[in-house]
């Protein structure tokens, strides 16, 4: 059975393997193995720690096989997105260029840097072991956060946001970085991939153009990847959307990956929760797919997936792996969302 729980200290090793193995690169997940220690570190105590409102805490989740003890895969929560220093962005603008003599108004679109993102909770990290099969997992490891964030509704801002891989090629180059950042850094997009920290260090104002990009000056085969998300992160775009992210006006500054965000109010962990209570379940039992989650003492979270009723009465019937893996007993209340919306009447076609 697979299960997400906070990351720990205990895990250094496989996350060490993950941090240098993961394509693309993790920006939660330093190469560096005392670098990384810290931050495993920090979200231990970011996960203890009483919080009133957004800092500097950062969330490290891992997917862990009940009946191996091997970690599958990780994803972690930013509660403040440059917290030490400003997370930048590019922001679609729309500017006009009129001429009453000539006769001419026109809209053009152009990319400014910005860094109005930051200090808005971010989920980044995301990773899952290519040997898993099914979207299952994919849906697990990501949703989880948002579960946690849907139960800790302190520790994070009201928006949150999500920074998706933009389209590469098969050899990985950028057709955005090839007309834009190669011209002003002079380097290729995997190093500074690496060295970026996540979109907040202060080399990225330095170096990177102040001034308005047009767009229809850039090459068209990057115009055609602004806001659009690699083959490779589609399953992770469709997710997005099912918990209710929405495109906004931002792309990545590097790739021009799509930066997605959503009111946590409006998010299917919180306007789909429903609170059970779990007990033993019986043989047989079968229901819909949910998201089940359990805030524990001191941090201890855990999410899996599982059958329930789709009747709340009916309780959370949970077999004991899935109670041991949640570390609940008969009577405790879990967060359950159903994992993907309900269809509804227009949907399924029954519309008139």
């Amino acid at each position: 059975m697979l299960f997400v729980r906070p990351g720990r200290l205990a895990d250094l090793d496989a996350l060490e393997h993950m941090a240098r193995t993961a394509q693309p690169v993790l920006h939660s997940l330093p190469h560096d193995r005392r670098a990384l220690e810290a931050r495993v570190a920090l979200s231990e105590d970011s996960f203890r720690a009483e919080v009133d409102f957004p800092g500097e805490e950062f969330y490290l989740f891992v997917l862990e096989d009940s009946e191996s003890g091997k970690l599958m895969g990780t994803a972690s929560i930013v509660a403040a997105a440059g917290y030490s220093d400003p997370f930048y962005a590019f922001r679609n603008d729309a500017l006009i260029h009129a001429s009453r003599e000539l006769h001419v108004n026109r809209k053009i679109h152009a990319l400014t840097m910005s860094h109005e993102l930051t200090g808005k909770s971010r989920l980044a990290g995301y990773y899952i072991d290519p040997s898993l099969r099914g979207d299952a997992a994919a849906h697990l490891m990501s949703r989880a956060r948002m579960m946690y964030i849907a139960a800790n509704r302190k520790r994070f801002t009201p928006e949150v946001f999500s920074l998706l891989l933009g389209v590469t090629d098969e050899n990985g180059v950028s057709p955005f970085w090839e007309a834009v950042g190669r011209k002003f850094f002079g380097r290729n997009f995997a190093d500074i991939e690496i060295e970026s920290g996540g979109r907040s260090r202060t080399f990225i104002a330095e170096v990177m153009p102040t001034y308005p990009i047009y767009v229809p000056l850039l090459p068209e085969a990057a115009q055609r990847v602004l806001g659009e998300p690699d083959s490779k992160a589609l399953l992770a775009y469709e997710i997005h959307l099912e918990e209710g992210f929405e495109t906004d006006r931002f792309i990545d500054i590097f790739d021009a990956g799509p930066v997605l965000t959503a009111q946590v109010d409006r998010s299917a962990c919180v306007t789909l929760n429903e609170t059970r209570v779990a007990h033993e379940a019986a043989a047989g039992a079968n229901g819909s797919t949910y998201l089940i989650a359990h805030n524990g003492a001191d941090g201890q979270f855990r999410c899996l997936l599982g059958e329930l009723p789709t009747a709340r009465n009916e309780g959370a019937p949970l077999a004991q792996p899935a109670r041991a893996a949640l570390g609940v007993q008969d009577g405790d209340t879990v967060r359950c969302v159903p994992l993907h919306r309900p269809e509804t009447n227009e949907q399924s076609g029954d519309a008139q």
